[in-house]
């Protein structure tokens, strides 16, 4: 059991509660497996996004570890939001779950979804676990110039942002909601490639160097990228809210967490 004041935590605190939310992870993501290779019913929520099996069965396991792992954080999880249940967050220190990110990649199995875990502290995501289930990839970090990937029982390497290349930009876009918006932005830049890619797997494909821009120019919700951002910082990467909401080129300040409503306005995220 993880103990301590999460304000206070030292380096060996955090190295310690990271090891614990990576095994949560992958716990919740073998159930998410199971019900993966099987029949996979889906319902729709009152904000019209789909929910499965999945989704609730994982979340119910992150919250009954966290319960014991770290009892004195509160746990604002997307799934119990839906349900209506919204913990005091007043103390500025709590995590964010996203139990299956990339339902709709879950639903068309291409492998492209993620069990989210950060830690908010102050407005920003301090430490995060993003685990792929059907990938048996998993990243996460402890804080800056502090983030790893594991690919299945391989030893974790370090990973880091890389330069912006001099001959044009890799650009991530949504495999599922790419808009016309998105095309509009990325006209100001230097784009050499754009690659589809699900879930907050595109926060990471940043942080690992294989890409250098994702902007987001429509409704994300916090629990959807603050462990794939808490990754990024790690790795040396920003998220940043577009200036004025559509506004090509402008950035503002960095994206904050623990917003009335959790609702991000747009973003985006790049490496180095």
């Amino acid at each position: 059991m993880w103990r301590g004041d999460a304000e206070n935590m030292t380096i060996h605190d955090r190295q310690a509660l990271v090891d614990m939310l990576v095994d949560v992870s992958i716990e919740a993501g073998k159930a998410i497996l199971e019900i993966y290779e099987g029949e996979i019913a889906t319902r729709v929520k009152d904000d019209r996004s789909p929910v499965t099996d999945a989704d609730e069965k994982a979340e119910a396991i992150i919250l009954k570890r966290l319960s014991v792992l770290a009892a004195d954080i509160p746990v604002v999880a997307e799934e119990s939001v839906a349900a209506g249940t919204i913990p005091d967050i007043s103390g500025g220190t709590f995590f964010l779950v996203d139990p299956l990110d990339g339902t709709k990649e879950f639903i068309n199995r291409n492998g492209e979804f993620t069990v989210n875990i950060a830690l908010i502290e102050g407005g920003q995501p301090t430490l995060g676990v993003v685990h792929l289930p059907a990938l048996g990839q998993t990243f996460w970090s402890r804080g800056a110039g502090d983030a790893w990937r594991r690919d299945g029982s391989e030893e974790a390497r370090p990973i880091a942002v890389r330069p912006a290349p001099t001959n044009g930009l890799v650009v991530v876009a949504s495999r599922s909601h790419r808009d016309s918006a998105t095309d509009d932005y990325l006209a100001d830049f230097s784009v050499a490639e754009l690659v589809s890619a699900g879930s907050s797997l595109k926060l990471c494909r940043l942080a690992e160097g294989a890409a250098d821009m994702y902007p987001r120019l429509g409704r994300t919700m916090e629990w959807d990228i603050a462990a794939g951002h808490a990754v990024l910082a790690g790795a040396g990467g920003s998220v940043a809210v577009i200036a004025g909401g559509d506004v090509a080129g402008a950035v503002g300040k960095p994206l904050g967490y623990g917003k009335p409503g959790f609702e991000n306005p747009y973003f985006v995220a790049r490496g180095g």
